[in-house]
């Protein structure tokens, strides 16, 4: 069985999101506010002792025994090196070799150019992935450890997370904007619906009657992912490369080769600043010590 021990972790995006001013006070510090505007989402401080969502990202990921994080930050990312290590690759931090890619934004561009373009650049920076197998997540979910160790025991060459989408314990508002899993018969991926209409929603139930979502969390063969990533589309609205999108090309060409593995839990989110008093709950109540 092929048990990698690579995890890539996206924190390069420009968290245009979480910048947005807030509607309402919603129970945050002014410390809290100014770190959602000035700091990388997953650096924010939503631990009991002031340490970041990254430290929880970690801690799981090193539970689930993943050994090699490469974790992609923006050009302007030196707070990443202030918390996980100073130099560019395999940087101790908790029995973990912490590396890290920088994603680079094109010229003529403002904003970084997309979750597959991050992936790019990791994998140009560091080569050594194109001839294993490695997991790829955002940075500012916390997944389980169970997901996680899901996706390093799997035998299929590509894999991703099958959320139940009803397990969620997002606004239902919320929801209905992440893109649905189409699977077939035997859990293996045929394609993905961004933004389905609400009409269309009830025919993409799977096998076990369930609607299934992705939260980013893949495991791909780097082999065969490479030239996929290296040649995404742009997309035509949003003007990224997206993951999605070059995992629908590899389809094309390799059928049957990405397993949806079905999972039914909540996947904590630190997308918008409203989402920050709710993590630091969850964290306080589900996480009161990080053991490593």
């Amino acid at each position: 069985m092929d048990q990698h021990s690579n995890l890539i972790i996206l924190a390069g995006g420009a968290s245009s999101r979480m910048k947005k001013q807030l509607t309402s006070n919603s129970g945050l510090s002014t410390e809290d506010i100014q770190q959602a505007n000035e700091r990388s989402k997953s650096l924010i401080s939503v631990g009991n002792s002031g340490r970041p969502m990254m430290d929880y990202v970690l801690y799981n990921a090193k539970k689930a025994g993943y050994r090699n994080i490469y974790i992609v930050i923006g050009e302007k990312g030196e707070l990443f090196r202030t918390f996980y290590g100073s130099n560019d690759r395999d940087n101790e931090f908790n029995g973990l070799k912490i590396s890290f890619a920088i994603q680079y934004i094109p010229e003529g561009r403002v904003k970084p150019f997309g979750t597959a373009d991050a992936l790019h650049q990791a994998l140009e920076q560091f080569p050594e992935l194109n001839q294993t197998s490695y997991t790829v997540c955002n940075s500012d979910n916390l997944y389980s450890v169970e997901a996680l160790i899901a996706l390093r025991n799997t035998e299929s060459p590509n894999a991703f997370i099958a959320y139940d989408r009803d397990a969620m314990s997002f606004p239902m508002e919320r929801i209905s904007r992440f893109a649905l899993a189409k699977l077939n018969e035997e859990g293996h991926l045929l394609d993905i619906i961004e933004k389905p209409a609400p009409i269309e929603v009830e025919k993409y139930r799977d096998a076990s009657n369930k609607l299934r979502v992705s939260m980013n969390l893949f495991k791909f063969d780097g082999k065969m992912f490479q030239p996929y990533v290296e040649n995404c589309p742009v997309h035509p609205v949003r003007n990224e490369k997206e993951l999605p999108s070059a995992l629908l090309n590899m389809l094309k060409d390799h059928p049957g080769s990405a397993l949806g593995i079905p999972f039914s839990e909540h996947v904590p989110d630190l997308t918008a600043k409203e989402d920050i008093v709710e993590v630091k709950e969850y964290l306080n109540k589900k996480y009161p010590k990080l053991d490593w």
